[in-house]
């Protein structure tokens, strides 16, 4: 049995946007890249001429409008990505083409041109592949790796060795996970800490130090987000709209419309910041990093939860994007939106109820109810950028999220028909079954429809 071993910093990454599996992603890949060179002797990269990469899949097909060639730069400069600034990271290849890396006493020019656009319509075995190859004067291997981008700046490759860690509550299912908490009276948040206790050595301290430097992170990207206008990079000219709406909002009397105003306008302020390229977190992408971040804004700002309460939450929340993670897939490219806004929704649904204190029951339905209503939803940005239909999905999901709690905390709980574990191994059908095109290669949906007007 393959229990889930994915720990909190691994899912929650701090990064530039746009794109966590087209920016933080490759940028992982190009820096692991980077230390196999520097792990070769003196004599090899003594002849080392030149770096070539080439993307495919969804990766060559939005690449460009995602930031994938300044993520390469940056992972090969040496950056990781909770280091990489936005204000360096936004001006990669635009001050100049071409980049001296060193390794050791070696120095390797690096240009925009070393980057190749691959086949969209392949058949790797992910949609977002990557090879690296280290060459000489006559264009001889003298490395080659190959790294699949997963989703949520998740990385994998061929012959990957996993290794399984001794956990203390092993579960891969909502089902298993149940059964743990009704044997240990244990609560969900505390399940998810005692295991990535075992899994990362650290102590709860630790733990919940991390935790809050993410809950930072988000608040930052709220408070940046409702305070700038203007427009997003790219070739759409996009406005931002949650400025705006929050201005209004804070003008409006005490209505339904004020809350959703609110609420909207924090989801937006995230997905805005993160096609600017500006630090998010992945929640569990870069793409959905604001349906989390608002609701959480909204559970502390204006409900006042304590900030003990919100960070159990966003262990129940990480919790629920482990099994979506585990099951199915948080990727865009492998399973359309609803990899990423479906899954955000749903961690933030049952991140809602917990924090509220409703049982696991409550719990796993707000989740179910969420994920379930994006069951479907394509993967088509516009021109290949982070920002249409993407931004507002953003909001929409925040929105879902708490009227999936709403429904879940009415009427008997024991009574919903349709659990958790289903709606994932659907959402992993669905996903499979969608044509490439609607899978984060802008061929099809709203991108096409919009590219041809």
């Amino acid at each position: 049995m393959k229990f889930i071993q994915t720990t909190l910093e691994d899912f929650f990454k701090i990064g530039p946007g746009p794109s966590s599996s087209h920016t933080i992603g490759p940028m992982r890949a190009a820096l692991f890249f980077r230390k196999e060179i520097e792990n070769l002797s003196q004599k090899k990269i003594e002849q080392a001429h030149t770096i070539e990469v080439t993307l495919y899949g969804s990766l060559s097909a939005t690449g460009k409008g995602h930031g994938t060639p300044q993520a390469i730069l940056a992972g090969l400069l040496g950056y990781e990505p909770h280091k990489c600034v936005p204000e360096f990271f936004n001006n990669l290849f635009k001050e100049s083409s071409s980049y001296t890396l060193q390794f050791k006493n070696k120095k390797i020019d690096f240009h925009y041109q070393n980057i190749k656009f691959g086949p969209i319509d392949t058949q790797l075995k992910h949609p977002n592949t990557m090879e690296f190859k280290l060459l000489d004067t006559k264009n001889n291997i003298l490395l080659k790796k190959i790294f699949y981008s997963v989703g949520g700046g998740f990385l994998s490759w061929p012959n990957k060795k996993l290794e399984h860690r001794k956990i203390p509550y092993p579960f891969s299912s909502m089902k298993e996970l149940k059964n743990i908490i009704k044997k240990t009276s244990l609560s969900f948040s505390q399940i998810i800490l005692e295991n990535e206790k075992a899994l990362t050595q650290k102590t709860e301290e630790k733990i919940f130090f991390y935790l809050r430097k993410v809950l930072n992170t988000m608040e930052m990207a709220v408070k940046r987000g409702i305070k700038t206008s203007g427009v997003l990079p790219g070739s759409i000219g996009l406005k931002r709209k949650a400025p705006k709406i929050y201005q209004r909002a804070q003008i409006l009397s005490d209505t339904p419309d004020k809350f959703l105003m609110y609420l909207n306008a924090y989801c937006l302020a995230v997905a805005e910041e993160n096609a600017a390229g500006h630090l998010i977190v992945t929640a569990p992408t870069s793409g959905s990093a604001g349906v989390l971040p608002g609701v959480l804004y909204i559970l502390r700002h204006h409900f006042h939860y304590d900030i003990q309460s919100l960070l159990e939450g966003l262990l129940v929340a990480a919790g629920i994007g482990y099994l979506i993670k585990q099951n199915a897939s948080i990727s865009g490219a492998e399973v359309g939106c609803m990899g990423e806004i479906g899954s955000a929704s749903a961690m933030a649904a049952g991140m809602i109820a917990a924090v509220n204190g409703y049982s696991i029951q409550v719990v796993e339905n707000a989740a179910e109810i969420a994920l379930e209503h994006h069951l479907g939803m394509t993967c088509d940005p516009v021109a290949g950028l982070v920002q249409i239909p993407c931004i507002e999905r953003n909001a929409m999901g925040g929105v879902k999220a708490f009227n999936a709690y709403i429904l879940a905390t009415s009427g008997d709980p024991n009574s919903q028909k349709v659990n958790l574990d289903q709606v994932i191994q659907v959402m992993a059908e669905t996903g499979k079954a969608l044509p490439a095109q609607f899978r984060e290669t802008s061929l099809g949906g709203l991108a096409r429809t919009l590219a041809q007007c």
